[in-house]
């Protein structure tokens, strides 16, 4: 029969254990979630690079039809 340090001990033991696998748990949700946050806000600046591509072109044509009337 085990004595009350051998039985601390286990229940020591047992609490370590569960903590780290929590504390290892809990590392790798946040690292999921700064991994889709900065996909979603890199996506977001994509678009409006495209967005501002876009923008660039239309002023361009709006020129070019202005200089084509002009003629």
């Amino acid at each position: 029969m085990p004595g009350k340090i051998e039985i601390a001990k286990d229940v020591v033991e047992v609490a370590v254990q569960s903590g780290a696998e929590r504390a290892g748990r809990i590392a790798g949700a946040v690292t999921r979630t700064v991994g889709e946050i900065t996909g979603e806000v890199g996506g977001w600046f994509t678009d409006i690079f495209e967005m501002m591509d876009a923008a660039d072109r239309a002023e361009a044509d709006r020129e070019a039809d202005e200089t084509d009337h002009d003629r």
